[in-house]
């Protein structure tokens, strides 16, 4: 690994701070917060339950949404409230990343609603947003077959690194983020903004997998935090 160091002092392959609490809502059937570098998160999840849109409704299997939103004071520039173009889409994708994990088969007829609040945004909410809503969904007790985790890599100063923050965000090269199972390591989203070559996207994503590996492991912690106090 390049000895560059970045301009907030961290090597390339090291994370921001992390911190994940799971139940943290008392009115919802699964919550969780996370913390992940300036980033500040909560999730909420509802369901499975019957939808009252009987459109979505499908016979044979259970239907996930989702609602990823900033909030107006979560950036400094602030931001109109409401869903926009860049939250849709955040929404779709988070949906899509942590649908393969769900065993939405078990509840036809179902719904189940998350809701994704970037309370405090610092660059990388879309993986860190479905970092939480996966814990939040286990916390839930919503059978799953693993415990998605999102991170992404990048390109800054010509140096491939984990973790871009805010100011690597928006003044580097490149943005590779991606979510997987780290069970099995299939990867459900993979998204790249930016110049790379072929070997630094490869790069890329091997670092980008390496830092959802470490991430997961602060989800079963949170999990089992949890949990055993519950005892």
């Amino acid at each position: 690994m390049s000895e560059y160091i970045r301009k907030d002092g961290r090597k390339p392959n090291e994370l921001r701070p992390i911190k994940i609490e799971a139940g943290v809502l008392e009115r919802a059937d699964g919550s969780a917060y996370l913390e992940f570098g300036g980033n500040k998160i909560l999730v909420a999840v509802y369901g499975p339950r019957e939808s009252y849109i009987r459109r979505l409704l499908k016979p044979n299997t259970g239907v996930i949404r989702c609602r990823y939103n900033m909030a107006p004071f979560s950036v400094d520039d602030r931001k109109r409230p409401g869903p926009d173009r860049r939250s849709s889409e955040i929404s779709k994708i988070t949906a899509e990343a942590l649908k393969p994990a769900l065993m939405l088969e078990n509840y036809p007829r179902s719904m189940i609603d998350i809701y994704i609040e970037v309370i405090e945004a610092e660059g990388g909410t879309r993986c860190a947003g479905i970092t939480a809503a996966s814990v939040a969904l286990v916390d839930a007790g919503i059978p799953m077959k693993d415990i998605v985790v999102g991170c992404a890599a990048g390109k800054v100063d010509d140096e491939i690194v984990l973790d871009l923050s805010e100011y690597e965000d928006k003044e580097g090269q490149a943005d590779v983020p991606i979510a997987i199972m780290p069970r099995t390591g299939e990867i459900t989203l993979l998204q790249s903004d930016g110049d790379l070559t072929e070997e630094e996207f490869q790069t890329a994503i091997e670092l980008a997998m390496e830092g959802c590996l470490k991430v997961s492991e602060l989800q079963k912690e949170a999990l089992m935090k949890k949990y055993s106090t519950e005892e």
